[in-house]
């Protein structure tokens, strides 16, 4: 019981925080007459909105005493893979990088936070059903989308989202194809470690 009202309320004050924060980054943009479309062109943003909904609804899932499904274990292990990315890029890509208006805090929140916070929950808490390595590409689709997104919109309207997309600030496209490799394969050793250890551990809350 105690283990349940404290995965609950991880759950949802993380999430809420998450939706503040973003709400907050939201306002500042708008404010600061920045395009709504360049606001939800960052993967950041897309990521830490997707595991917020992902946390509340797990919380509410516990509070009804209900089970994910296979699909729902699926899901939720997208939203740790999408925010494990998150931290790790912004950790050695972004750190430097200028953040414009964002408040240190929402920074913190989003960038550093929520990854540790949702990965732990992963662990804390790993899914109930096996997942396999077949499954895993489903993970991959929402990357490879917004990759294509974001380099064919970036060289339509000359805005890039990440200054690794950017060819003039990346050494060209061969620069950008490199930087994509590379996350691509951070993000399968990631996605792969996270489905894998999610397998083995055992769950605290049955």
């Amino acid at each position: 019981m105690v283990q349940r009202k404290f995965l609950i309320t991880v759950r949802l004050f993380f999430g809420l925080l998450t939706l503040v924060a973003i709400g907050v980054e939201l306002v500042i943009d708008i404010q600061g007459g920045h395009s709504l479309v360049n606001f939800f062109s960052f993967f950041t943003d897309l990521s830490n909105i997707f595991a917020a909904i992902v946390l509340i609804i797990g919380a509410i899932h516990l509070i009804e005493r209900r089970q994910l499904t296979v699909a729902g274990d699926i899901i939720r292990g997208s939203s740790v893979a999408y925010m494990a990315l998150v931290g790790i890029v912004f950790g050695a890509l972004l750190r430097d990088v200028d953040l414009g208006d964002l408040l240190p805090w929402v920074n913190t929140v989003t960038h550093y936070i929520m990854p540790i916070v949702v990965v732990l929950d992963w662990l804390y808490q790993p899914p109930k059903s096996k997942l396999s390595l077949k499954q895993l590409w489903l993970w991959l689709i929402f990357p490879l989308l917004y990759l294509a997104y974001s380099l064919i919109r970036g060289a339509a309207i000359n805005w890039y989202p990440y200054p690794f997309f950017d060819p003039n600030k990346a050494g060209g496209y061969g620069g950008v194809a490199l930087y994509c490799i590379a996350i691509l394969a951070t993000f399968l050793l990631c996605s792969w470690l996270i489905m894998t250890l999610g397998n083995k551990l055992k769950r605290n809350i049955a």
